[in-house]
């Protein structure tokens, strides 16, 4: 097996029983201990519903206890509960899932003691290359193997988040919560639940709690509006103030209001960045720092200086996101993905963090959703559309070449291509996936006549 395809930018990713196998999966967690001196050291590994994540994270486990590391078994848990045992417990550790991938994938996210990401730039590759040697010639035996015990960090996980947003003073809020058979199932109701946190003015509204990775309801990917369609309805039919909606390992969370209308997530980036901008001047804090990709909303840079916050502009990806952070001490990080980055939870992304922050802030106040989300959200954006095509460096020094010497238009290679009108009325950027053989195009301007306009023209050069 060759283990080059399954090892993206930031994870790894592949097809159960043809990139990914149990096999592959021991000979990674022995070179994950090697890689990352964590012989004699103890580790954290676990798994999301998928059906072969109890046992792809029992191999990496044996794989790990090979090589002489201590291993505690956190059971079925999502992403963000891994960052919290990284964090709190300041070990490296590892998860099995494939996130919003259909439920033929499985892959393995992994982080270093502190919740700091492994990336391709941070030993990724490394892992790679000696788990492709163990797995070619076999794992090297250690005289004293390590042990794997459990440990179950529900309990703590969602104490540590009721802790950094209080919810008891809000307002009365009926919320529709669309786990999509994914971890949220798990995580929403010990966060949220009556039962852990009595006397919360919250009514939610349960839908596909049940954790199941063949994802019999809808794909668990929140970004797809076709995922979307059975949490609008309920909201609707519910008289619900507003709905939530994760992807499956519950890292992300998206946001429709009253109505159903979903909320940008660069509306909730300058939402929350505001909130946190707040909190941190409260405590004697100059300038907090807020860190947003090059594709989240203008709106947003705009909202942070407002607030009296610097921000900080950075490429797409939780690695560089994170990375950012530490070096600048930011209290909160956003894209326009819907992931979101808190300091207070080890720079690391969590989607439950982030959609407290929407209930406190709808629920310390009177307006509806819509009200309040219309005030983060005052340009026209295309939302990200996905092309396949043949060649995806030659598209993109194609739409290159079209815009440049142009004097209406500025050039920048931050990330992919950002070509921005220099009078600041419309901009757009084109990347490439990491994960998939797709480009990404971005777009937004003053109003919705020159955004259609600026896509349209964008997309044809990217088509033709």
């Amino acid at each position: 097996m060759d283990l080059s395809p399954s090892f993206k930018a930031y994870d790894v990713r592949g097809l159960v029983g043809v990139s990914i196998t149990a096999e592959s999966a021991e000979a990674v967690g022995a070179a994950f201990v090697d890689t990352l001196d964590l012989s004699g050291k103890s580790i954290a590994c676990g798994g999301d519903m998928r059906p072969s994540s109890p046992e792809f994270s029992r191999a990496f486990a044996v794989g790990a206890t090979r090589r002489g590391a201590n291993v505690l078994d956190l059971g079925q848990i999502s992403t963000d509960e891994l960052y919290f045992a990284c964090g709190a417990l300041d070990m490296a550790g590892a998860i099995f899932t494939a996130s919003h991938n259909p439920a033929e994938y499985n892959g393995i996210k992994m982080a270093k003691a502190g919740a700091v990401p492994v990336s391709a730039d941070t030993g990724l590759n490394a892992i790679r290359d000696l788990a492709q040697q163990y797995l070619d010639t076999g794992i090297p035996t250690v005289q004293a193997e390590g042990k794997i015990s459990a440990l179950d960090v529900l309990e703590a996980y969602a104490e540590k988040l009721r802790s950094l947003v209080p919810l008891d003073g809000i307002r009365p809020l009926k919320v529709v919560v669309d786990a999509g058979n994914g971890m949220a199932g798990l995580t929403v109701p010990a966060v949220l639940g009556a039962q852990y946190y009595p006397g919360l003015p919250l009514t939610v509204v349960p839908l596909y709690f049940e954790l199941d990775g063949t994802f019999p309801n809808h794909p668990a990917n929140p970004l797809e509006p076709d995922n979307l369609r059975d949490l609008q309805a309920a909201v609707v039919a519910h008289g619900a103030d507003l709905g939530l909606a994760f992807d499956g390992d519950a890292d992300r969370c998206f946001v429709v209001d009253e109505a159903g209308r979903p909320v940008t997530p660069s509306a909730i980036t300058a939402l929350i960045a505001v909130r946190e901008i707040a909190r941190a001047r409260t405590a004697g804090e100059a300038e907090p720092v807020i860190i947003h990709n090059l594709i989240t909303s203008r709106a947003v840079p705009e909202f942070v200086l407002s607030a009296g916050g610097r921000p900080v502009r950075t490429r797409v990806g939780h690695s560089f996101i994170k990375a950012r952070m530490a070096e600048e001490g930011a209290v909160f990080g956003g894209e326009h993905s819907a992931h979101y980055y808190f300091r207070d939870f080890y720079n690391a992304d969590t989607g439950m963090l982030a959609a407290m922050h929407v209930l406190a802030a709808l629920g310390g106040q009177a307006q509806p959703l819509s009200e309040l989300a219309r005030e983060y959200d005052p340009y026209a954006a295309s939302g990200e559309i996905n092309s396949a095509v043949a060649g995806v460096a030659g598209t993109v020094a194609r739409v290159r070449a079209a815009y440049e010497g142009s004097a209406a238009a500025l050039l920048e290679e931050l990330d992919g291509l950002s070509v921005t009108d220099p009078s600041g009325n419309w901009w757009f950027n084109l990347r490439a996936s990491n994960t998939e053989e797709l480009l990404r195009l971005n777009v937004e301007a003053a109003d919705a006549t020159t955004m259609a306009q600026v896509r349209d023209a964008v997309l044809a050069e990217i088509r033709r």
